[in-house]
């Protein structure tokens, strides 16, 4: 029963997020906050509630969605089901609630330690966003996908959101003539719109796979509303597009002299660049429902190895 509770909230995927934050914190912040002059701002114990908020609200965004989709995970995935099945609907919505409200509490609790009605707003706004993503969002055309890209967007943007709140509230008006704020959020920012454009890919691959049951329960995911060839097209250009921003982007940010040597350039030739290439592959050659599922899990490992780019900030800064 117990370890039906722990599926449910998916586990592994808030160990992602977690260590995520902490990563976004000590391998970015930090290292930028040096560069500029300062030292590391804001507390382990505020860092450590706003990762427990969004792990406990991401892990209601998980519950809700798999009560929701009872009917269509019946469908496209019978052996996953656990809601209606091990677990009641009427546990599995006080366990939303639960986790949700507590994450809500810590959420803006922690908004008001730093001063900050931005981070505040997030953390009422994205419960919100993940309930009607799961009763209705999920099941339209683009929504959906581009609210769980947003959500896993913001994740990141809340490291920065958070320190520059603290370093406000310490310094004041100094802090409009330091480039603290535009650095964290060029860094963290470019942080999270790799995770959003990463997500938005994952989720439409994910509605090629899972389009049997959409189907069955008449969604208007992308493959139903324009098909599945035009989907792949689709998530093709939104590909080549990330690459080419990354691409762009260390171009920009390394001298020209020394970018073919960089450990940064092999990172991201080898780390990033190459295996978006096998995902095309992957995906193009897809045409059963475990073959989109390797190529949804080639996408978390691209997720992976971005946010371990942040070790190759820590070491250039």
């Amino acid at each position: 029963m117990i370890k039906d509770y722990i599926r449910l909230i998916r586990w592994s995927n808030l160990m992602f997020i977690a260590i995520l934050m902490w990563v976004m914190e000590k391998w970015v912040a930090v290292p930028v906050l040096n560069h500029i002059g300062f030292s590391e701002q804001l507390p382990w114990w505020l860092l450590l509630m706003l990762t427990l908020s969004t792990v406990l609200i991401a892990a209601g965004g998980y519950v809700i969605n798999d009560y929701f989709d009872v009917k269509i995970d019946r469908i496209n995935r019978p052996d996953r089901v656990i809601v209606a099945e091990t677990v009641s609907k009427e546990s599995a919505m006080l366990y939303f609630q639960i986790l949700t409200g507590c994450g809500l509490a810590l959420g803006v609790w922690s908004a008001a330690a730093v001063h900050s009605w931005t981070l505040g707003l997030i953390f009422v706004m994205v419960p919100g966003l993940l309930w009607f993503y799961s009763s209705s969002y999920k099941r339209l055309f683009l929504i959906g996908n581009l609210i769980i890209s947003l959500a896993a967007g913001l994740t990141p943007l809340t490291i920065a959101i958070a320190n520059i709140g603290y370093m406000n509230r310490l310094y004041g008006s100094i802090m409009q003539w330091m480039p603290v704020a535009h650095d964290l959020y060029l860094w963290l920012g470019g942080f999270a719109l790799f995770a959003f454009l990463c997500t938005w890919i994952r989720e439409t691959i994910k509605d090629l796979q899972d389009q049997m049951g959409d189907r069955e329960l008449e969604c208007h995911t992308m493959p139903i509303v324009i098909g599945e060839t035009w989907t792949k097209v689709f998530i093709t250009v939104l590909t080549l597009a990330t690459m080419a921003l990354i691409a762009v982007a260390h171009w920009c940010w390394l001298p020209f002299p020394t970018i073919w040597h960089s450990l940064a350039t092999r990172f991201v030739v080898f780390g990033l660049l190459v295996p978006f290439a096998c995902d095309l592959w992957l995906l193009w050659a897809a045409k059963i429902p475990s073959d989109y599922k390797t190529a949804q899990n080639v996408m978390k490992f691209i997720m992976f190895i971005g946010t371990m780019f942040s070790f190759v900030v820590l070491k250039l800064l």
